[in-house]
């Protein structure tokens, strides 16, 4: 094991060397050795590397091989507790017991349990592993290649090939690892890599350096575009990257989400339960009946039945089942447990772009400093959007889109070049180019939003004259944008200056002094589902809130049309200035938060959480990112950028809130039928264990044998398979729920002794009247060994058959607060199960399989007397729910 760390140890110790020998060539040797050109690779050359090298993937949820996967499927603490039980049992039963007294049964049944258990788990586990490889086929990262004769092509990550050059802008994954041979203003997160929180800068001057991740001219795969854009040349790709290096030496599970842990926490009470439990059971039977060895195998038994050995089987079929039912309605779930964060979900976050508004950006208006339309402002804005090479976001498709249908755009190509670009970032919310005419006159043209703008402009375009900005003209320009704000339209200023003086090369520092030209309005109307969906979400108890970027009074115009209450609009300038505690008390008020950074989003995110919410973050641009990973569900599209679907855990292949008010339901679904398993089992047990503790104590016999309580619990087990396909009340499915183990103690204490209550009274009923009736008398007077035998056997065949009855009604009592049958029903499977269960076990007696596990039929007065038992029991049971119900306020 130290060698093969060893070893891994050197390969990224050769890697790195590689990586850093590469970055240290002049770019004319680089493009020699690898063999490639700033052209970049034919076509064939691809097919051959990726022939030799293959996909460029690192597969961090890499499938088990199959026999790996049959392992784990069993690998659970309730298989590994009754393959004990199967073992002891094996020596007591098999092994050391005298030839004539063999009996492998309770060994087979118990291996049955383990085999049903484990292979159901495994079925559901392939089924939903390879639903997820299919469903992740269809969610595509891409990233922009330069090919011989073709040019710019977007391409799969995994189609990326040693000597590739690929062009990044922001919100890009870096798809390999790269040398980079240009850049402007490129920072890159390397969090993922070296857990650095602050962006690095990159650029291409040739320096030499001995540290990988602080070298300027290396970007690493994992890690992401921030801002600016770059044109790099791959180096290494799959394996061959750090990030696939480090890939190699780990073994890392991710650590266990609040939902693994309520059902590891669960199965654990369970399991000390059952280790309390059987040694007193087994003590007070070897003690009143004087056979240690029979008192032995019974506590096995007793063990077995409260094994809840199906939990984890029914909770990754309720998981595969959803994410399934997710994908019918193009909804793909990348996190299997998000499903039941999702439905837990109490406050959903959400961006306004495109969420609630259409995502289709119209430009509306194009104007000068008074409000009047100008052709110039067009033109600018026009070559501003054309020649940026960064992310273009709506408002510059839209620009582009408008210019081309209403002037003649060739005079872009024509009479300008582009010289160089700084591009956007969400700090100051704005983004230039530098272009060149041809009389060699250059020119910064420069957009973003009003306020940022105002900030670099010392000029106005004010009545065919440059004029300096005064504070009258700056009044009038923030009375007019606000006007154009609160008629629900997008706004952002345009500003100018001729022949700049570099500073260097161009830089956010040559952003001063500027030309305001005018102002560009557009309109991103509501999508007609906004205000139904948002309504859904509240009946379904999720609040909304809005966290954006975007200006206060446009986000409230829009609010109001989708009937969102917007009176109160917290700003991210005066979230800066409040502590957490303060915030923490906002954020309860306040339903629109706008102009927003990201950093302030994810730290909205983080006290909604620290207030006790379920908190759901839905986004698609690099700055929803950080606010997506810190969320307890974040949520994504597929049109998003990349680091966007990288931090989701639920992608949408359709950006519209409508769907997830499916995905809502059906991970309330999950719960419901999960806590409804482990209460009905957790109760049962617990009835049975007090039953079996009281009978123990007075019975001159066991109440029923080790074999028949392990083919009831057999039994009772298989008909609770169909639990995940159980119908769920309307109205507990409008409460979100958050993952709770702490009721399932409370609630055996009430609903188990309903049970052992006619467990009782049945066990005075055998031994009192129907054993006597058929015998002859009561067990201590008969003196036929015959008649004692049978007397035992109808005993045990009428606690065999009562117990059964009790156990599936208790399935039906507990699956709803209503009344069973009546005001709620249970599915058809559920059904099915349970009322077959009832006829298998009520017919065992009377068969020869009865007979080889010591059961006698039954009288036809013993059903008489059952059916009084079984009514009690519910009018009971019903009694104590409602009880139960007025006390917690819930009965899951």
């Amino acid at each position: 094991m130290k060698f093969k760390n060893k070893k891994l140890f050197t390969q990224q110790e050769l890697e790195s060397k590689k990586l850093l020998k590469l970055a240290a060539l002049p770019v004319s040797s680089l493009l020699d050795q690898l063999e490639s050109s700033m052209h970049g690779l034919t076509i064939e050359t691809v097919e051959e590397r990726l022939e030799r090298n293959g996909k460029n993937i690192i597969d961090h949820q890499k499938r088990n091989p199959l026999y790996k996967q049959l392992f784990l499927a069993f690998a659970d603490p309730f298989s590994a507790i009754l393959l004990v039980l199967a073992i002891v049992s094996l020596f007591t039963d098999v092994i050391l017991a005298d030839p004539l007294d063999k009996d492998p049964t309770t060994v087979i049944i118990i291996s049955i349990l383990v085999l049903i258990s484990g292979t159901l788990r495994f079925v559901q586990e392939s089924r939903s592993g390879t639903a997820a490889a299919k469903l992740s086929k269809m969610i595509m990262t891409t990233t922009c290649v330069e090919r011989e004769s073709i040019g710019k092509k977007e391409i799969l990550l995994e189609d990326v090939v040693v000597g590739d050059i690929v062009h990044l802008s922001a919100g890009d994954m870096i798809p390999a690892d790269l040398r980079i041979l240009s850049a402007k203003d490129l920072f890159i997160s390397q969090s993922a890599l070296n857990g650095e929180s602050e962006p690095v800068e990159k650029y291409s001057t040739e320096q030499h350096y001995d540290d990988l991740f602080s070298h300027p001219q290396l970007a690493f795969m994992g890690s992401n575009v921030i801002s600016g854009s770059a044109v790099g040349i791959v180096l290494a790709t799959g394996y061959h990257t750090v990030l696939g290096t480090i890939a190699k030496t780990l073994n890392e599970k991710p650590p266990k989400s609040s939902f693994e842990k309520g059902v590891n926490s669960v199965s654990w009470v369970l399991i000390r339960f059952m280790l309390v439990m059987v040694p007193i059971v087994f003590f007070i039977n070897g003690w009143t009946k004087g056979d240690w060895m029979e008192a032995g195998l019974f506590a096995i038994s007793v063990a077995v039945g409260l094994t809840p050995e199906m939990l984890p089987m029914i909770v990754t079929t309720g998981l595969a089942k959803g994410a399934v039912a997710m994908s019918h309605k193009k909804v793909i779930v990348k996190n299997m447990n998000a499903i039941q964060n999702l439905g837990a979900m109490d406050i959903l976050c959400t961006d306004k772009t495109g969420t609630l508004t259409q995502d289709k950006v119209v430009l509306e208006y194009h104007l000068d400093i008074t409000g009047n339309e100008n052709t110039r402002v067009l033109r600018h804005a026009f070559l501003n959007s054309y020649y940026q090479t960064g992310l273009k976001n709506l408002i510059d498709l839209a620009i582009i889109q408008f210019a081309q249908e209403n002037m003649d755009a060739s005079f872009c190509k024509e009479d300008y070049r582009k010289i160089d670009e700084i591009p956007f970032d969400f700090e100051r919310r704005r983004m230039s180019v530098v272009i060149e005419d041809k009389n060699k006159k250059t020119q910064m043209i420069t957009k973003g939003a009003v306020e940022e703008m105002l900030k670099i402009c010392a000029y106005v375009e004010y009545q065919g004259e440059i004029q300096p900005l005064n504070e009258t003209l700056k009044t009038m320009i923030e009375h007019i944008a606000e006007g154009l704000n609160q008629q629900g339209l997008r706004v952002i200023a345009l500003a100018q200056k001729t022949n700049p003086k570099p500073v260097g090369e161009f830089s956010i520092k040559d952003e001063e002094d500027m030309v305001f030209m005018g102002y560009l309005a557009f309109l991103d109307p509501p999508k007609e589902t906004t205000a139904k969906a948002i309504q859904a979400l509240q009946t379904y108890g999720v609040l909304t809130k809005i966290l954006t970027g975007d200006n206060e009074k446009v986000t409230k115009s829009v609010c109001n049309q989708v009937g969102l209450k917007a009176d109160h609009v917290l700003l991210g300038s005066d979230i800066e200035k409040m502590s957490d505690s303060q915030l923490s008390q906002e954020v309860e008020i306040t339903t629109v938060f706008a102009k927003l950074s990201p950093a302030q989003k994810a730290r909205i995110v983080n006290i909604l959480k620290n207030n006790g919410h379920v908190v759901g973050y839905m986004g698609d641009g690099i700055n929803d990112a950080s606010a997506m990973k810190v969320s307890d569900v974040g949520i994504s599209v597929d049109t998003a950028v990349d680091i966007a679907k990288e931090s989701a855990d639920i992608i949408l292949l359709e950006k519209d809130l409508m769907v997830l008010e499916d995905g809502i339901i059906e991970g309330r679904k999950i719960y419901a039928n999960m806590i409804k398993y482990i209460k009905m089992t957790a109760s049962s047990n617990f009835g049975n264990v007090f039953s079996v503790l009281i009978a123990s104590a007075f019975l001159p016999f066991l109440p029923m044998a080790s074999v028949q309580l392990l083919l009831l619990n057999l039994i009772y087990n298989i008909t609770c398979i169909a639990v995940p396909w159980d119908h769920v009340d309307e109205d507990y499915l409008l409460v979100p729920r958050p993952w709770n183990a702490s009721s399932i103690g409370r609630f055996m204490v009430w609903i188990g002794p309903a049970s052992s209550i006619f467990d009782i009274i049945t066990f005075i009923f055998m031994y009192f009247l129907i054993c006597p009736m058929i015998c002859g008398g009561m067990f201590h007077q008969l003196k036929d060994p015959a008649m004692q035998v049978l007397f035992v056997s109808l005993f045990q065949a009428g606690w065999f058959v009562e117990s059964m009855w009790s156990q599936t009604l208790i399935i039906h009592m507990i699956r709803t607060p209503k009344l069973p049958f009546i005001q709620s029903r249970a599915s058809k499977p559920l059904t099915l199960f349970t009322q077959s269960g009832i006829l298998i076990l009520t017919v065992i007696p009377y068969t020869f399989i009865g007979e080889k596990i010591g059961l006698s039929p039954l009288p036809l007065i013993y059903y008489a007397g059952l059916l009084f038992i079984i009514i009690g029991y519910v009018i009971l049971t019903t009694i104590i729910k409602k009880q139960y119900i007025k006390k917690y306020g819930e009965l899951l």
